[in-house]
């Protein structure tokens, strides 16, 4: 809650020149790209029912919470007094304030609630304003949201995972799934040796024998490790093992369908540079009971379908972290004076926000447009399910690539004050590297991209059909086209080198690409000629001469 009068009359000085408190906001009424991107891009009932979460995620109490879950790390609990084995997490009250307000809110669920109907459009809308209250809770509610296509391969076992799934009811409790009304779910794949190279995995999968040696129907047993495991009181995992057959993907809950603690022992907590309110675990599997999903020789098939998910709200996070850090430097400077001036006023303060605002507005646009690529798949529409395979992996990518420096630059808008971890933006640097980390470095995902493109020539079909309409209407994007098209066009041999020109420049493309459809020509003009052009520049606040300063501005809340 805000300080209650705190003294500005001091012995020494008086505090003044300094920008009013923060209050209450509405930060979907804020955000005018969002709400033209969700017209565009999703059914009215979206809007209208992320609007409660708006005000919420704007208000106060919940900036607080988000402050307060990230001050107080969660904390590993691995025995009881007596000595017995718990391997259990401890988070602060305000972590699972935040929990219950996205899964009583449904978000985890809305995009199968609503599936083909926009309910892809309004989870990624709903993580991008969650990020802004605090990022490290929304990784369960991102793993448990893209739990749903992997548990579907196993229809017995989604039978019985599912409806916990979807229910909008958050508990924190450590018991038998049977015992709760709402569950979460994690996601543990990489091991020590191998990292993003899952095929090098050394975790082994027995399946369970009876007393008298035989197989045993349904239950496997794992004995391995994972190095790293996200969210580690979620209520079951998704992870992978070696059988006789290959590397199978297998559900390890938390409780042996008995009711006895399954052997999954934590080792330790990660001790991350950022994402503090989310604990991440070394694990190891003692003969943890498990139950396989989908074929025994199709693991990473089966979980690359939950990582496609993910995928998604890595490339939305980021967003939401620099239209935060946005939002704060501009707030900042219509509130400061510098030089007799109010910082928002001068020109140069006036060039860097607006740039960085093109930015923000640019990776809405791209964000929502993936997630009605996804809502289409679930549709049938076989473009949009072709798009929906390559645009998670290029907006991941490149939206990773500009947050970092993104949010330096709005603490250099701030100043000292913005460099202290009193301000979110200090948080929020801490933060900003893990998205592009976690679900496939910045290579991987490149690679991947190469793969995509080799392999399956729809998608070159479909992003070309998904740009043409913007051809001829910008002459820096019709130039990068023709680029594209011709590195698109070289032996596979040469496209690897290049391969983060090329995903980088496909992700500006189509950002390009859907600001000259759809924003003010002011936004789509100037964000081509400084990202595609020769005037592009790797600094922020660098724009040409005589660019629309103020229209971009007036976008932005006052």
């Amino acid at each position: 809650m805000p300080d209650h009068a705190p003294r500005i009359h001091l012995t020494t000085h008086e505090v003044a020149n300094q920008p009013p408190p923060g209050g209450d906001r509405d930060l979907l009424i804020d955000d005018l790209p969002l709400r033209e991107a969700l017209a565009r891009e999703a059914p009215p009932w979206v809007t209208e029912h992320l609007a409660p979460l708006g005000r919420e995620i704007g208000s106060e109490r919940v900036r607080d919470l988000g402050e307060q879950a990230n001050r107080h790390p969660p904390e590993l609990r691995l025995f009881d007094r007596h000595g017995r084995r718990l391997d259990e997490v401890v988070y602060h009250p305000a972590y699972h304030q935040l929990m219950d307000l996205a899964i009583e809110g449904g978000w985890h669920a809305v995009a199968w609630q609503q599936e083909g109907r926009g309910g892809h459009q309004a989870h990624v809308a709903a993580l991008y304003l969650m990020t802004q209250a605090e990022p490290g809770f929304c990784c369960p509610v991102t793993m448990t949201h893209a739990a749903m296509p992997v548990l579907r391969h196993s229809p017995g076992v989604a039978a019985r995972w599912v409806p916990g799934l979807l229910a909008n009811h958050y508990d924190s409790r450590a018991l038998p799934a049977s015992q709760k009304q709402g569950l979460t779910f994690g996601m543990a794949m990489t091991e020590k040796q191998g990292g993003s190279d899952v095929r090098s995995n050394s975790t082994q999968a027995q399946p369970s024998a009876t007393p008298q040696g035989e197989p045993a129907e349904g239950g496997w047993r794992l004995t391995g490790h994972k190095w790293f495991c996200s969210a580690p009181m979620s209520d079951s995992f998704l992870t992978l093992a070696q059988t006789g057959a290959g590397l199978g993907c297998f559900l390890v809950p938390r409780f042996t369908p008995d009711g006895e603690r399954n052997t999954i022992e934590i080792q330790r907590l990660k001790d991350k540079c950022g994402n503090r309110a989310n604990a991440s675990a070394e694990i190891e599997y003692h003969g943890a009971w498990a139950e396989p999903i989908g074929a025994l020789d199709r693991g990473i098939a089966t979980l690359l379908e939950m990582v496609q998910q993910t995928r998604l709200d890595a490339a939305t996070a980021p967003v939401g972290m620099m239209r935060q850090a946005l939002v704060e430097a501009w707030l900042h400077a219509q509130g400061r004076q510098v030089f007799g001036r109010v910082l928002a006023e001068q020109p140069l303060m006036r060039t860097v926000i607006a740039d960085m605002a093109l930015e923000v507005e640019a990776g809405v646009a791209l964000s929502l447009r993936t997630a009605r690529a996804f809502d289409g798949a679930a549709r049938g529409d076989p473009s949009e399910r072709t798009l929906a395979r390559l645009m998670p992996a290029l907006a991941k990518y490149w939206h990773n690539k500009r947050g970092p420096g993104f949010i330096a630059e709005a603490m250099e808008c701030l100043g000292g004050i913005g460099y202290v971890e009193e301000a979110p933006l200090a948080r929020l640097y801490r933060e900003a590297p893990v998205n592009s980390i976690w679900e496939g470095s910045g290579n991987v995902i490149c690679l991947d991209v190469l793969r995509a493109l080799a392999r399956h020539p729809e998608v070159v079909e479909a992003l070309w059909q998904e740009l043409a309409p913007a051809r001829g209407q910008q002459s820096e994007l019709d130039a990068a086209l023709v680029d594209l098209e011709r590195l698109l066009d070289a032996p596979p041999p040469e496209r690897e080198p290049r391969a983060r020109w090329l995903v980088q420049r496909l992700a500006q493309c189509l950002q390009g690409a859907l600001l000259l459809r759809h924003a003010p020509n002011a936004v789509g003009e100037t964000f081509c000629r400084t990202r595609l052009g020769s005037e592009a520049s790797p600094a922020y606040g660098v724009l040409p001469m005589g660019a629309p300063i103020a229209e971009i501005l007036a976008r932005l809340p006052g």
